[in-house]
């Protein structure tokens, strides 16, 4: 049994396993029996919400689309939104009913919409949590229903959650304690299911879930005094005990911690040799800050900063990486993108040669200024 006692005291008295992380870095506050293999229920949902976030990202669904609503979608038990057959809804309203009221049946539509299949998409589930470490998780289907096979970790809900929070329309709807939707030409008042967005001040997420085999579970965020957090419990007896587990680590973490921005993103700023872009040197710059959460009775912060530029060529689009920064402390290393923010045109071909020749004569190919 993992887990970490916090001055003698377990925080989550009663959860099965629990863990509590900052989001921006994922480091570990609290812990208990992380990596143990437990039912997520409808937390599964953080998933298919991540697919569904990143599918509007990069441009292959938008927030008007009319999902066309299958026999398998309108079938679905649980929670629902009640969508009908052959009916269309559109994706607004889908996510809504996923992040707000926990449906199910709006899960499979998105998953069928997303993946063309719920099965295809259960495969891009599976993929997505691989790329994210997770080491302990198989997704069975979309919506969490207890299903053999179907599991995770808190850990690895931790690492698929610290994906979903960058997405402010993510928030924005799991923060959202009630609306009203129309589905399937009928108008649904949606009430979530995540009490704590309501009745404790700052909780602005994620997602809630209950099955006779998970028992209650959360994922919990909230933002303060510049630092998120993310908390997760899971099986866990009844509600109550549900929320009181999740405050319990939340307000230690805030207690407890802080977060220091070690370099400021606004005040980085270098430069880069790239041979056959028309400008040879490009200034490059953090994508974010570079900060730490530190112990608040922490004095004297120890750190090791390095970069690793990427052999990159023009033309580069605005945003495109050029590199890493690494921040090593306490045997951790952190990550942070280095990146140029226009666009990078190419050189023609005798500009490029005679770049390339002014970088072999002085030494400058792969280095910075």
């Amino acid at each position: 049994m993992s887990i970490s006692i916090v001055g003698a005291v377990d925080l989550t008295p009663n959860s099965k396993s629990a863990i509590l992380i900052e989001s921006s870095t994922g480091k570990i506050l609290y812990e208990k029996n992380i990596n143990e293999k437990r039912s997520p229920a409808s937390m599964t949902k953080i998933m298919t919400l991540l697919l569904t976030m990143e599918a509007l990202d990069n441009g292959r669904i938008k927030l008007n689309d009319q999902v066309f609503i299958s026999k398998n979608a309108s079938g679905m038990g649980g929670t629902q939104i009640f969508v009908k057959e052959n009916t269309y809804v559109s994706v607004e309203n889908l996510i809504k009913g996923m992040g707000i009221a926990s449906a199910n049946d709006a899960s499979v539509a998105m998953a069928e919409y997303i993946g063309g299949t719920e099965d295809n998409f259960v495969d891009m589930m599976n993929k997505r949590a691989k790329e994210l470490g997770c080491k302990n998780t198989n997704f069975m289907n979309p919506h969490g229903l207890d299903e053999e096979n179907h599991y995770t970790t808190a850990y690895d809900l931790s690492l698929i959650s610290k994906e979903l929070v960058k997405y402010d329309y993510a928030i924005q709807t799991t923060s959202t304690y009630e609306d009203y939707i129309n589905v399937s030409n009928v108008n649904h008042w949606l009430v979530n299911t995540n009490k704590l967005v309501k009745f404790y001040k700052g909780i602005d997420g994620l997602k809630t879930g209950y099955t006779d085999n998970a028992l209650y579970c959360l994922t919990a965020t909230m933002k303060k005094n510049d630092m998120r957090l993310i908390s997760i419990v899971m099986g866990v007896g009844d509600k109550d005990k549900r929320s009181s587990d999740t405050i319990s680590l939340l307000e230690y973490g805030y207690s407890m911690y802080g977060s220091k921005t070690i370099i400021d993103k606004t005040k980085y700023e270098k430069k880069i040799y790239i041979s056959n872009s028309k400008n040879r040197e490009v200034k490059y710059y953090l994508k974010d800050d570079v900060k730490l959460v530190v112990d608040k009775n922490t004095r004297d912060i120890k750190y090791k900063v390095e970069e690793k530029l990427l052999d990159v060529k023009a033309p580069l689009e605005a945003n495109s990486k050029v590199g890493t920064l690494y921040l090593k402390m306490d045997n951790t290393k952190y990550e942070y993108d280095l990146i140029v923010k226009e666009y990078v045109e190419k050189a023609n071909y005798f500009k490029t040669f005679i770049n390339l020749f002014k970088d072999v004569i002085n030494g400058n190919i792969n280095t910075m200024i």
